[in-house]
């Protein structure tokens, strides 16, 4: 392959590709010290995504109308940054219950390169550009995921989702770029890695306190959850279905084994279960009940 200097300046002049003085002498420090140095530079990631909540409001929300009225929301990403939205777009449907597909996730590179690295892939646009091309309609949202901020994978994507007329969102950890592309960009300034440029560090760690405040907060919003239970937990594994009942015997005011009874006569729906636990309710009753307040508790129960 031609090695080429071309945008050398630009790209290292990147937030993430910043040298860090702090960490200088981690190759000269005794191990303990090493630990101890990344783990001070990761306690100040908290707070960089702390200054970036007014944005993840704003895409909470987006997401929220966009689940609610039955549209998608699609990550897509490269590297580290592609993974983290394919654990988001794995762990939604078990946790809130929500339908397979509607959280869908792109990585640069193909399903493979979850597991085995395909750095070159992020550098096409075009790919990008063509694989939200096929998903996604208007009023759809997409989330690019690039620490960098500049992953053409990443922006070719987002592209496509101004062109279709959904709602783009850029994740990263440039908060210099400016990316007309999207309507939202929440940009967290974590400060440079402990190994320069390793993004996978602490933009890695910014960037999944990000995606779980987003996608958390947006479910919250969305009446997936009543107090701090999940509420449309699926219960797809023994732990999930002690869970479950758990869930129902805590918010349904019963006893385990009642609890247990009311998710099989259910067929495991944990909110219809707790209504009828509460309410007295036949099980047709209680999810009538249910849909009526699409599916939020709050109104039913107090």
């Amino acid at each position: 392959m031609r090695r080429t200097t071309d945008n050398f300046d630009r790209y290292s002049s990147l937030p993430t590709e910043r040298e860090n003085r702090r960490t200088l002498d981690l190759d000269r420090i005794p191990l303990r010290r090493v630990l101890e140095k990344l783990n001070l530079e990761d306690a100040g990631v908290p707070r960089a995504v702390a200054r970036a909540i007014p944005a993840i409001e704003k895409a909470a929300r987006e997401v929220s109308r966009t689940f609610l009225r039955g549209g998608r929301i699609v990550f897509i990403g490269a590297g580290t940054s592609g993974r983290l939205g394919v654990l988001e777009a794995a762990e939604l449907p078990p946790t809130y219950g929500v339908k397979p597909g509607t959280f869908k996730a792109l990585m640069a590179g193909g399903d493979g390169a979850v597991f085995l690295s395909k750095e070159g892939a992020e550098d096409s646009r075009a790919n990008g550009f063509r694989e939200i091309s096929r998903c996604v309609k208007k009023g759809d949202v997409v989330v690019g995921i690039a620490a960098s901020g500049v992953t053409p994978y990443v922006l070719g994507g987002l592209e496509a989702a101004k062109r279709k007329g959904a709602f783009g969102v850029l994740l990263t950890c440039n908060y210099r770029e400016k990316v007309p592309v999207a309507r939202c960009v929440i940009a967290i300034d974590a400060g440079p890695e402990p190994i320069s440029g390793s993004t996978r560090m602490k933009s890695g760690t910014a960037t999944k306190l990000a995606l779980n405040m987003l996608t958390t907060s947006a479910m919250v919003i969305s009446g997936k959850v009543y107090r701090n239970w999940m509420v449309d937990v699926r219960t797809t594994s023994r732990k999930l279905e002690l869970r479950a009942a758990r869930i129902v015997s805590r918010l349904g005011g019963v006893d385990p084994e009642e609890a247990a009874r009311l998710l099989a006569e259910t067929g495991d729906e944990v909110k219809t279960a707790i209504v009828m636990a509460r309410k007295g309710l036949s099980r047709e009753a209680a999810r009538d009940l249910v849909k009526k307040h699409k599916g939020f508790l709050r109104p039913i129960l107090g």
